[in-house]
């Protein structure tokens, strides 16, 4: 028996433009919501945008332009309202009641595009603890068929006693999903510490949503992690051993993409996913300068880095995607703007071998340098040391070669007994 495809929902958008924020324009943030409802699955039938000082305290838009959007809405058969903003409990039960059907902000999008995309144990735990905090406060609105749900001396009634039982059980359910993310984040740790053992650096592939980090961790490291041209395509962090060609053995992590605008819950849930950068050694930024707002990308990603106090960590902007570039001649002026910066193409390739020497030149203060006598007969001593570390100089003086090599700190105890001296650098 065939199984109907599910209807998608049609959705009318609503955003604001705000005279005190005019480093994003409207057109961008509603672009982005429609491409967000687009990757939940529904169809966009129309928008409207009002310019406001403020937000309204009963409905955020005001309610003369509530009534005319609802009117548009109504005539494009919309079944959903979708709000760029977030909307407080309050404001969205008055906006239902003018537009008559189901009103939905931001955060209530990219929760659900969230849980459309979890496929992990972890990661639908993590969706369903960030589902259930936005849901607490606002449970009352699911009873307002209920007579008595307000509560109070004479206003007892089923209706508060079912809104207490189920506000209830979603904080133990929270609780419990607290307690289960405690014991993934303790796993989690314990493989770091299984990595730290091996001494490798690890590096932290950071972005905007849809730049491209799957595809730099695939091009890289020769992996094949899921790779869409998809908002949030990846919620699981993905560690990959990467060789650099100057021998540095490091491990590469891809993330959870950012977004303007990321709600706070999320931040919260993913503590356990965002540990792999705020351990990191290293950032690579990854922007996507195909994209017009690309600096304002940047700006929520750093946003976000702040928030979980990443952002002191060293950075290597790597400007993506510029086989898309019509002209190239901008690529050049950004990588200007930073200490280390590098234009690519994760998906022609282009510009990857300077990432990773760029990567070798930041990481050269994780290992030591040392000054190396060894006896010329001794040349599968001398092999293994241009296998695994960086020479800087090579030199043969009579019976012996003399080695000047970064060394990893869990190699130094091999070839100590070779040192002549050690040099700081």
């Amino acid at each position: 028996m065939k199984t109907q495809p599910q209807k998608r929902e049609r959705v009318f958008l609503i955003g604001t433009e705000k005279k005190q924020n005019e480093q994003i324009s409207s057109s961008e943030t509603m672009e982005e919501l429609a491409e967000l409802a687009a990757t939940a699955g529904a169809i966009v039938v129309g928008q409207g945008v009002q310019k406001i000082i403020r937000p309204h305290v009963a409905t955020y838009i005001g309610k003369g332009k509530a009534k005319e959007f609802s009117e548009a809405a109504r005539q494009e058969k919309a079944d959903a309202i979708l709000f760029d903003d977030e909307l407080s409990p309050a404001q969205t039960r008055n906006l239902e009641k003018v537009f008559e059907c189901k009103v939905l902000d931001r955060t209530s999008l990219i929760l659900d595009i969230f849980a459309q995309r979890a496929k992990t144990k972890e990661g639908k735990m993590q969706i369903e603890m960030a589902q259930l905090q936005h849901i607490l406060p606002r449970l009352t609105r699911m009873w307002t068929h209920l007579s008595r749900q307000k509560g109070g001396i004479g206003m007892r009634g089923d209706g508060e006693t079912q809104l207490e039982v189920d506000r209830r059980r979603i904080q133990e359910r929270i609780r419990r999903l607290r307690q289960d993310l405690e014991g993934v984040k303790r796993v989690r740790t314990t493989q770091r510490q299984g990595r730290r053992r091996n001494n490798w650096p690890l590096v932290s592939i950071v972005g905007y949503t849809n730049a491209g980090k799957s595809t730099l961790l695939n091009a890289l490291t020769g992996t094949s992690v899921l790779s869409e041209d998809k908002l949030f395509a990846t919620l699981d962090p993905t560690t990959r051993r990467l060789q650099l060609p100057k021998n540095q053995n490091v491990f590469l992590s891809d993330t959870v993409g950012f977004i303007r605008k990321l709600p706070h819950q999320l931040v919260e849930s993913f503590k356990a996913t965002l540990e792999e950068v705020m351990e990191a050694d290293i950032l690579i930024h990854l922007v996507d300068v195909s994209s017009e707002n690309f600096r304002e990308q940047v700006n929520a990603v750093t946003e976000v880095l702040e928030e979980i106090n990443a952002n002191e960590k060293p950075v290597l902007m790597a400007f993506n995607k510029v086989d898309q570039m019509p002209q190239r001649n901008g690529e050049f002026h950004l990588c200007r703007e930073y200490e280390y910066a590098v234009a690519i193409s994760a998906k022609t390739g282009d510009g990857l071998e300077k990432l990773q020497a760029i990567l070798s030149t930041m990481l050269r203060p994780v290992r030591q340098c040392m000054e190396l006598k060894i006896p010329a007969k001794e040349g599968a001593v001398i092999a293994r040391i241009r296998a695994v570390t960086e020479v800087e100089k090579e030199e043969y003086e009579e019976e012996k070669v003399y080695l000047r090599a970064h060394v990893p700190q869990h190699l130094r105890r091999e070839f100590e007994k070779f040192e002549e001296k050690i040099t700081q650098k």
